[in-house]
């Protein structure tokens, strides 16, 4: 009987886990992935136009990317109450990097690799208060990345 108990605890933990993972995909932003324009990616993934955020969005990116494939991103706000921080590479097939949800626990700062098609804009996006915030910094590709 004891057996029986532990087998049905592990099944019901992976199905609860299974099930969270499938939440998650739930609110994929399928179209804002499927742009095909940094403009486009930015309308369909934001839904609004970003305000320049000045130096309140830092970008750390190499200034040479020597493998497109591979580009380190850091991504830090000073501005209060960061819900969301989003990822673009201007001149990619398909703009949109990454985007991630914050909670108020943490600091707004991610840090992640992109892979980059070629020399172009690396675009933050930053939510907070509601208002949406823009920064961008040039990296220069020198080997392909996702377009070849």
């Amino acid at each position: 009987m004891n057996m029986n108990r532990r087998f049905f605890m592990k099944t019901l933990a992976v199905t609860s886990a299974l099930l969270a993972s499938a939440q998650s995909f739930a609110a994929w932003p399928k179209a804002a992935f499927a742009a095909k324009t940094k403009d486009d990616a930015i309308a369909t993934a934001i839904g609004s136009t970003p305000i320049d955020a000045g130096d309140k969005i830092k970008i750390k990116a190499p200034p040479i990317a020597e493998n497109g494939q591979v580009v380190p991103v850091t991504i830090t706000s000073t501005l209060d109450n960061v819900t969301n921080i989003t990822i673009f590479a201007a001149d990619n097939p398909n703009p949109l990097s990454a985007t991630f949800t914050l909670t108020e626990h943490v600091d707004a700062k991610i840090t992640t690799k992109i892979k980059m098609a070629k020399t172009s804009d690396i675009i933050a996006v930053v939510k907070a208060n509601g208002v949406d915030y823009i920064a961008s910094k040039n990296v220069k590709v020198t080997k392909g990345g996702c377009g070849g």
